[in-house]
């Protein structure tokens, strides 16, 4: 699809959002160094994100719990609460639903707006500005904006001031406001991409724009050609309010307590995490026809291997079953550090087709009527109705297993489907 000729988008990134939403919650954190961090005497004990008083003492994201209290010794710790973030985004997203009906979400606290039908007389910054204000207003939280004439570029500009910045990058700027950064500051090219480009002799954007792009391609594939056309500002992505409804995988993983070569360990965990997937999929009304196992070793080595499905399948207990036939073809019998299930290539329910023969139908009914029921009855009266012989550490490892989830994936579904529902209740 050809984007239209002078395009207004914004991108809205909230700054320190689950710090700053802490902070709303408990105003005596306002101005204080703050850490969100799993359980300090767990591998889990990173630091997920800081405040930025706390960054301005060496704190950073995935940084040890303990070595950030050697950085910041009054460093203040709290757990995530994912429920509070997912309350505060979903405000955050109605509130930007007010300047424009063209909002894509693409994590729980970012995402762009098309302002080009709301631009008033060239007005951008100070329509921002008033965005800006409003969102501290109202819900306490501090953001900064990138206004662009594309995505690429808007999510450029909203990194380039923070926090509480707004930016404004336009084509003719590319040279001088762009193109000096560093090739790794490029949204979209990751730590290893970075030391590829940098093998190539591309240290800063502007060497990537400046490159010959068949040169790029050859090494990066399409990838590299997307990425040399949006160092020169070109991208022709459209702000899709309806993107947040698309999903292709649907996956969760989990670092064990200590690594392990013991099957029974091994086993727990792939059927707790088999459990959890098949309820994310079920939630969202989907199937899958290809299933991946993740691996990681005590030494990090991570492998994924997948499986394609005859039958696309949605229940536990054949998750279990393909995911653990995958680890004991691939494992290597060294210690394992990390286990992930991930659902690939998902379908709706409702446009998924499966060939039956005469000896399965039956027995495929009576299955699917027996998951329904026993979905209802969990609705209804908990998770554990049916697992009462389930160990102290089982329950402890489900409880990780929920920690691992994809938080923005289920953010995004969860965004999706409060506004279809708003959207029936107003027609």
């Amino acid at each position: 699809m050809k984007a239209r000729k002078g395009r207004v988008v914004f991108h809205i990134d909230m700054n320190s959002f689950y710090a700053s939403v802490e902070a709303v919650h408990d105003p005596s954190l306002r101005g204080k160094p703050l850490a969100i961090a799993g359980n300090p005497e767990e591998r889990k004990g990173i630091v997920v994100t800081s405040s930025y008083e706390a960054r301005a003492k060496g704190v950073k994201t995935t940084m040890q719990v303990w070595e950030a209290l050697r950085k910041c010794p009054e460093l203040i710790i709290r757990p995530p609460n994912f429920q509070r973030y997912r309350a505060a985004s979903l405000e955050m997203f109605r509130l930007l639903e007010e300047y424009s009906p063209l909002v894509e979400p693409v994590s729980i606290d970012e995402g762009y707006m098309d302002m080009t039908d709301v631009f008033r007389n060239g007005a951008g910054a100070e329509i921002a500005g008033e965005l800006q204000e409003k969102m501290k207003r109202d819900l306490g939280l501090p953001c900064s904006i990138g206004i662009a004439p594309n995505k690429f570029l808007a999510k450029m500009a909203s990194d380039m001031k923070k926090p509480m910045g707004i930016t404004i990058l336009r084509k003719r700027e590319l040279d001088t406001k762009l193109w000096p950064l560093a090739i790794g500051e490029m949204h979209g090219v990751g730590e290893k991409t970075a030391e590829k480009m940098k093998s190539l002799s591309i240290e800063t954007i502007g060497d990537l724009a400046g490159s010959d792009m068949q040169m790029i391609e050859g090494v990066f594939g399409v990838r590299g050609r997307k990425l040399h056309e949006r160092a020169n500002g070109h991208d022709l992505r459209e702000v899709d309010p309806e993107s947040v409804n698309v999903f292709k995988s649907i996956g969760n993983s989990v670092t064990l307590p200590s690594d392990t070569r013991n099957d029974e360990k091994i086993a727990s965990t792939l059927k707790s995490l088999s459990a959890s997937v098949a309820r994310r999929m079920k939630k969202k009304e989907v199937c899958s026809s290809n299933i991946q196992i993740t691996i990681r070793y005590k030494n990090r080595k991570t492998i994924t291997r997948s499986r394609q499905l005859t039958n696309p399948l949605t229940e536990e207990e054949e998750i279990f079953k393909e995911a653990y036939f995958l680890f004991n073809k691939y494992w290597n019998e060294e210690p394992v550090r990390l286990l992930g299930i991930t659902s690939l290539d998902v379908t709706p329910l409702k446009e998924a087709y499966k060939q039956l023969d005469l000896f399965t139908y039956k027995e495929e009914e009576k299955q699917a009527k027996l998951s329904e029921t026993m979905e209802k009855l969990k609705g209804q009266f908990g998770e554990e109705i049916f697992n009462i012989k389930k160990t102290k550490t089982q329950k402890e490892e489900k409880k990780d297993v929920r920690k691992g989830t994809s938080l923005d994936k289920d953010f995004l579904f969860e965004y999706w489907g409060q506004k279809r529902k708003h959207s029936q209740d107003h027609d």
